[in-house]
């Protein structure tokens, strides 16, 4: 087990963040003191300062510590351009660019060759979107997605549609699920692709990706899924869903930030157009050079997540289950959002009647936790995801999204739902709506007026 492996199951890590960097450079192969000092260092954080417990592992991951084992070499002593061909740094470069594209092939069940190294999925997607779009635009120019997409598939669409696209941006029902009766309804002769995400950011729904590609498949349309918050998680088979593109993140399956890939398929070939100009690496589809230690790590990450997949999703069911009962246990007028029996257990999505997502928030301060998406939870205006199930305004505007990982304890998630149920209590006490609602009043049916 590493230096950084122990470190980080042990609970000294939340409050002493840089000893894990400090450690780090006692595995470098060159003296720090050689190196020189910068000019304006950055300053490091108060190692006594306590940091709120991490609760929002749908936004990001803390790296695993055998990640980044794998990654040092390639970030210190073996440096070369994977694209150098003429000496033995580029060919131990390309060598572990290999290994990674195998492994980011084998926890999807695809060919190596059919994987593409990206910045993340917010890049795949858009290669996805408008790469399809625009290389079949002679012939057929409509898209379906839905109305619970991750924002870059929908900006990605709103982009086409200003180049002439017809757009279907289909609603989901009240559970979050896609009807699939409706989905194929949609598909015209000039449909070139179906982009649906396979797990949702903010609500946690498992899409019936499966059967959404044999629709796909009999229609002879292309599907793309967005699966940042599924590979690694769940099971994930491109053959058997019938994908043909999909979009994979590193930072949210406990690999490096900067990192993604999008898996294409040879047979039936899909063909793209590429959004980036330059030297043609990845096929000529991402040109660039590939990041030889970002590269590493999400195949490092693919890898760990494929032997521990199961073992975690007990964990994080478990962790779910407990957080779920705690609050519900104490707490009336709670509801879950999204499909009950088809979600990822590592996101559980409530709304607080009478409660302001925002004011719990701040009042659980000492928890790191989000209102919705990462991407978008800057805006006070309700999720999106939320309003396209069909939530209440005063549901959407309640909700907190409780973000549960590999690293996360059972201590962690005990102290979080006592804290959510006591400031939930004390919020309540001071909500004259919270007065209408013990008695029965129906919030939606009262006339507000102004004076």
């Amino acid at each position: 087990m590493s230096v950084l492996f122990r470190s980080l199951r042990h609970p000294w890590w939340r409050q002493q963040p840089q000893r894990v960097s400090l450690e780090c450079k006692l595995l470098c192969s060159i003296p720090s003191k050689l190196l020189g000092g910068l000019e304006e260092p950055v300053d490091e954080p108060d190692h006594n300062l306590l940091r709120p417990l991490y609760m929002d592992a749908q936004a990001t991951t803390p790296m695993d510590p055998r990640v980044l084992d794998a990654m040092l070499p390639y970030l210190i002593n073996n440096y070369g351009n994977p694209h150098s061909r003429t000496h033995a740094y580029g060919w131990e470069s390309e060598a572990a660019v290999e290994k990674a594209r195998r492994q980011v092939a084998d926890i999807i069940g695809a060919q190596p060759k059919e994987i593409i190294f990206t910045s993340g999925a917010t890049e795949s997607n858009n290669i996805s979107v408008k790469g399809v779009g625009r290389f079949y635009a002679e012939k057929k120019k409509h898209i379906i997605t839905t109305q619970t997409e991750h924002k870059c598939v929908l900006d990605s669409c709103r982009a086409l549609e200003a180049e002439g696209f017809d757009i279907t941006y289909l609603p989901v029902q009240r559970n979050g699920l896609v009807d699939l009766g409706q989905l194929e309804a949609a598909i015209r002769p000039d449909t070139s692709l179906v982009s649906v995400m396979t797990v949702n950011n903010e609500i946690g729904v498992v899409q019936p990706i499966a059967e959404i590609g044999a629709i796909c498949r009999k229609k002879k349309v292309f599907l793309h899924t967005d699966a940042a918050q599924a590979v690694g998680k769940i099971p994930v088979d491109v053959n058997e869903m019938m994908v043909d593109l999909m979009s994979i993140s590193g930072h949210k399956i406990y690999g490096p930030k900067g990192v993604g890939a999008l898996y294409l398929r040879r047979r039936p070939r899909v063909r793209v157009e590429a959004i980036q100009s330059g030297g043609g690496q990845e096929r000529g589809i991402r040109s660039g050079t590939v990041p030889t230690p970002l590269a590493v790590g999400l195949g490092a990450a693919c890898e760990v997540a494929a032997k521990e997949m199961e073992y975690d999703h007990r964990h994080v069911s478990r962790l779910s289950d407990i957080l779920v009962s705690l609050i519900t246990s104490e707490l009336t007028h709670v509801v879950r959002n999204g499909d009950p029996q088809r979600t990822y257990p590592g996101c559980v999505n409530l709304s607080f009647s009478a409660v302001e997502g925002e004011s719990l928030l701040m009042a659980m301060k000492d928890v790191a936790l989000s209102s919705g998406s990462a991407c978008t939870s800057a805006s006070l205006e309700p999720s999106y995801v939320l309003r396209a199930i069909g939530a209440d305004e005063d549901l959407a505007h309640s909700s907190i999204r409780f973000g549960i990982g590999r690293f996360t304890s059972e201590e962690e998630v005990v102290y979080t739902a006592k804290k959510c149920i006591d400031e939930v209590k004390k919020l309540r006490e001071m909500s004259p709506l919270w007065e209408m609602v013990q008695e029965g009043i129906d919030l939606k049916s009262i006339q507000w007026t102004q004076h």
